[in-house]
Order: C-alpha cells, then structure tokens, then sequence
C-alpha cells in the first residue's frame, strides 16, 4: 500500500508568555515594588507563592463578543480580580485602585517583558526558510502593544490572543480562529509552547503538529525542547 503523502508544515504558531517571552521581574517583586510606591508593605513570600495558585484557579481569561471598551473592561475586572485574591493573601493594600491601575499600566509597557535570548535567531530562521509566523496566547489586549514595544510585532502575520477570540488554551476555539485568520489547515501548522495542557496536548487535540518547551529541563526530543532551538531537530525529523 503507498504512503499517505504528508503535507508540509508551512505555519508556526507560538505561545507568547514563558515561550517568546517573560517578566523582566519576577512577578512577586514586581507586586511588591509597586505596592510600596502606594504605601503597602507585602510578603513577599506570599506574593510568590499566591499569585501561581490564583492564577491557575482563575476561569479562563476569554469573552465572547466583546469589544473595544466592553473587552477593555472585562479585561481589568478579570485582572483586577485576580490581583486582589494575590495582595490580600499577602497583606492588603488599601489603596487598591490605584495600586492596581499603575501594576496593570506596568504589564502593558515592553520594559516590563524580556524575549529570550534565542528567539530572534530562530524566528529570524524561520522567516528565512519561508515558514509563516502567528502567536496564540491565553492573554489579553495589551500582547501586541508588548510585542511592538520588543521589536517583533510585525514578524507575525496574525497575533490571537484568548479574551479576544472568546477562547482560551487548551479550548479548541482559539485554535479554530489563529487556523481561520491563517487560511491553512490544521496539519499544515507546528505550534510550540510551554505549557503541557494548554499548547501541547490543545494542539494535538486539534490535529497541530506540537512541540513542549520544557525550559527548567528534562525534555525529550524531537516533541519536547529546552528552548526554540529544539524546533530545528522537530522540522528536520518530519522533513
């Protein structure tokens, strides 16, 4: 019996936070500068440990049909929610408000997010070996501002993000919609990301060639990598 003829991956899909990029501060410090600047003393402790289990027991971070102001608000409700369970956790701040709206504006500024060190090399490969670019991301509407800000916006045709598309990881909707606005097929697509459930096993689940970065180590090829690098060996082996 022949083989089934494979169709080349001409897309690649990233996640962005823990795989493009990361805080230039750790989260816990950064609540904590900024919660000083509004006369509030935090655990820092605390603050490490909570703002990890809130945010995994937050709900999705998508709205359907929203828009403009209305997803500009249910965006901050969300984060402002989560925000609050995390400070009161390490000691309150009275000055919520305002301590709040100056830690939001820090998050949508490029100085507040790093891109890994091996991230331009490989995109810039990539670009070169003619593969289209795309970033689907359970986050909000200040993800293209951050990515300008870091100088790599426009090497992506299509930047979907979960409030925005009114699904988020491993929900096969947001997929759906990058695969949409990307007019090419599931299997023409190589998403990678960090996380197992929400970028590894979503993909799959959505018929997306998949890699896992498993950045604090013990990854094994070619379906799990370090770092970007390891999305070479993944191309070459299905190549």
């Amino acid at each position: 019996m022949p083989k089934r003829s494979r169709m080349p991956i001409t897309t690649i899909t990233l996640d962005a936070a823990g795989t493009l990029i990361r805080t230039t501060h750790p989260v816990g410090d950064t609540y904590l500068q900024i919660a000083k600047a509004h006369g509030a003393e935090l655990d820092a402790k605390a603050l490490a440990h909570g703002f990890g289990e809130t945010y995994a027991a937050m709900p999705p971070m998508a709205f359907t049909d929203a828009g403009g102001a209305k997803l500009d608000a249910l965006e901050r409700d969300w984060w402002r929610a989560l925000v609050r369970q995390v400070t009161e956790r390490a000691g309150g701040v009275k000055r919520f408000d305002d301590f709040f709206t100056s830690l939001y504006s820090y998050y949508a500024k490029g100085s507040a997010w790093t891109l890994y060190p091996e991230v331009l090399p490989v995109l810039t490969g990539l670009a070169a070996r003619g593969y289209r670019l795309a970033v689907i991301s359970n986050f909000d509407s200040r993800l293209p501002g951050v990515l300008s800000q870091l100088g790599v916006l426009k090497r992506f045709e299509s930047i979907v993000f979960s409030t925005e598309a009114g699904a988020a990881k491993p929900d096969p909707g947001i997929f759906e919609e990058a695969l949409k606005r990307l007019h090419i097929t599931a299997e023409e697509a190589l998403h990678a990301g960090d996380n197992s459930d929400a970028d590894f096993a979503g993909a799959r689940a959505m018929g997306m060639h998949a890699l896992l970065l498993r950045r604090s180590g013990g990854a094994t090829p070619p379906h799990e990598a370090v770092d970007l690098q390891g999305i070479w060996p993944y191309l070459e082996q299905l190549a």
